[in-house]
Order: C-alpha cells, then sequence, then structure tokens
C-alpha cells in the first residue's frame, strides 16, 4: 500500500462518484455489499496485476492487450515496448480503459487518461524516479532498457467502479 491519507480519500471520493453516475443496472450489482472502499482496494492490488487495457485506433477501432498493471497511489502504472501499437495510440489518444478481473471474485474497472511517466527526449514527470525505483525492484534494475526501450504510463481515472463480493476471500489477513 503506498498512497497517503490524502490519497486514499480522493480514490474514494472517485470511488463513490463513479458509482453514484453509474446506471441502475450497474448498480444493482455493484453496491455496499459487493465492492470495497478505497483502503480495501489497496490492501487487494498488491505487486502486479494483469490488464486488459483498451486503447483506439486511428480509425476508432477499439484494440484491447494486456499489460503488467501496478496500483500506486491510487492510479493504475504499466509500461509497453516504444514500437508497441499501443505506445502510438496512447500518444496520439491517451483515452484509455483498463479493467483488472480475477474470476468471480474481483472486477476493477477504471476510464481515464494516461500520462506518459518517461517521455524519450522529454522531461520526465516529477516522481519518475520513485517510479523507476519501484519498477527496478519488482523487475530488477536490468531486466530493460527503462530510457530507450520501455515508455511507462500512469492513468488518470475519471471513473472507477469495483465489483468484490467478498473482500476476506480476497486478502487472507481479513478473514475472521
Amino acid at each position: 500500500m503506498f498512497e497517503t491519507v490524502a490519497e486514499l480519500r480522493e480514490l474514494e471520493g472517485l470511488l463513490e462518484r463513479s458509482l453514484s453516475r453509474s446506471t441502475e443496472h450497474l448498480r444493482s450489482i455493484i453496491n455496499g455489499e459487493r465492492t470495497l472502499t478505497a483502503e480495501q482496494l489497496t490492501q487487494v492490488l498488491t505487486g502486479m496485476c494483469t490488464l486488459a487495457l483498451s486503447t483506439v485506433t486511428a480509425k476508432g477501432e477499439p484494440r484491447v492487450s494486456g499489460v503488467d498493471g501496478h496500483f500506486l497511489h491510487g492510479k493504475w502504472h504499466f509500461g509497453t515496448a516504444l514500437g508497441a501499437a499501443k505506445a502510438r495510440h496512447l500518444a496520439a489518444r491517451p483515452a484509455a480503459s483498463a479493467a483488472h478481473l480475477r474470476g468471480e471474485d474481483l472486477g476493477v474497472f477504471t476510464h481515464g487518461t494516461v500520462e506518459i511517466l518517461n517521455p524519450v527526449g522529454g522531461e520526465p514527470a516529477e516522481d519518475w524516479p520513485e517510479v523507476l525505483a519501484y519498477f527496478q525492484s519488482f523487475y530488477g534494475a536490468d531486466a530493460f532498457d527503462w530510457n530507450n526501450g520501455v515508455v511507462c504510463y500512469r492513468l488518470h481515472p475519471h471513473w472507477m467502479t469495483v465489483y468484490a463480493p467478498d473482500f476476506a476471500a480476497l486478502v487472507p489477513a481479513a478473514r475472521p
């Protein structure tokens, strides 16, 4: 869990606003008994979480692919090769959607806009050294050419919702 108290409050507000703006159908599935608080969510989303990431081509056609997602400071972080199609899509059209699913136990759905954390030839994000240190500790410092071979992103969510019918099943420490 990397979130500050302020980041947890911001995430909780986002989760509440997103669900309140959702359709009646979605609210009938995801409700107080089948969702998580921001604090619970950060306890569940640790380490690498496979994301189905959706981008859009220049023709407006949707594309979905998998990425390693890391939930840091209340936002998804992920990377890909500079030459990947999703990197081209996101450079031109930064809107993206991501879903992290664990069978019928967990669904985290996010829509937002990506920020490039380490643009080639550009100024990196202010917290890039912290994010890079996290990625290097997870994957290994020499796993990738972090400056020229990989582009890393942060997904700034404008909508996020969570389906989780049993928090205790997701986090062993939460079991009675």
